[in-house]
């Protein structure tokens, strides 16, 4: 299976413009997420490349070695960005998994675990990792949605990874709990974390189909491929060292330099892919 990595890099972010040049404990953004996709393509033997949209960042990306295409700085999502690159990179991938640019802290692990359950499971067309909570784990998500309703997914699955559903719900509700918590050590719960992999004909399909009923109650895009019929396949993976939604806004940049001031630069330990 040709796999391609793609990290869309867009400079024009109304949030917190020129983004991917934005140093993190000596870092660029970028350049942090870059080692991850050249470690996973590493350990899976795909490609990566960089969508990038303004010259400054494709300046960056000779800097640091990394490959990277030129795409319409008009495109309005990562994904579209990703489906671009795809065509353009020339490598003709039946399989691209779309590592947001502003998320420096997924491990490769997770990257490449999707990689791999796409070659082993024909039948699905998106895949995305999630991670079973341990009761401690429910217990601060649940206090978190008591300030913040809509941060944090669930993902509600059968046994062999088939996603049911998504929700910015907590889901499942768990009745006789106390009982529950007595005999598991992990709740029914999964949280997802938000990274994609797609058939290329799926991204292709995604791209051109209006949006969801349900993806817009919700805010979650992976319903509309629910709501069409596609089959989408949750990955559970362990829960990464260091966690935190994307680097969104200049105060996400400075947490994510206080998270490697607490427990270590992960960027320090992973291989170097060369």
């Amino acid at each position: 299976m040709r796999a391609l990595i793609c990290v869309p890099a867009r400079i024009g972010s109304t949030r917190f413009p020129r983004k991917p040049l934005h140093p993190i404990s000596g870092r660029s953004l970028l350049e942090r997420v870059v080692q991850v996709a050249r470690v996973a393509a590493k350990q899976t033997g795909s490609d990566f490349v960089v969508a990038v949209d303004h010259e400054e960042v494709a300046e960056l990306c000779r800097h640091i070695g990394a490959p990277f295409v030129m795409t319409d700085p008009g495109h309005s999502s990562g994904t579209d960005r990703a489906l671009a690159a795809a065509k353009a990179f020339g490598s003709h991938p039946e399989f691209v998994l779309n590592l947001q640019g502003d998320a420096p802290f997924t491990p490769p692990e997770h990257v490449a675990a999707l990689i791999r359950a796409a070659e082993v499971r024909p039948g699905a067309d998106v895949f995305t990792p999630v991670v079973r909570l341990d009761w401690d784990g429910l217990d601060t998500l649940r206090a978190h949605k008591k300030e913040h309703p809509f941060s944090g997914t669930t993902c509600v699955r059968r046994d062999d990874g088939t996603a049911l559903w998504f929700s910015k719900n907590i889901l499942p509700a768990i009745r006789k709990e106390e009982k529950l918590r007595e005999t598991d050590a992990l709740s029914p719960v999964f949280r997802h974390i938000g990274l994609y992999g797609y058939r290329i004909d799926a991204l292709e399909e995604f791209t051109e189909i209006g949006l969801g009923y349900y993806e817009q109650l919700e805010g979650l895009e992976q319903l509309r491929f629910l709501e069409n019929g596609m089959v989408v396949h949750a990955e559970e993976v362990a829960p990464p060292k260091l966690s935190m939604s994307g680097v969104d806004t200049p105060a996400d940049a400075e947490l994510a330099a206080q998270l490697i001031a607490k427990f270590g630069d992960p960027f320090d330990h992973l291989e170097t892919g060369l």
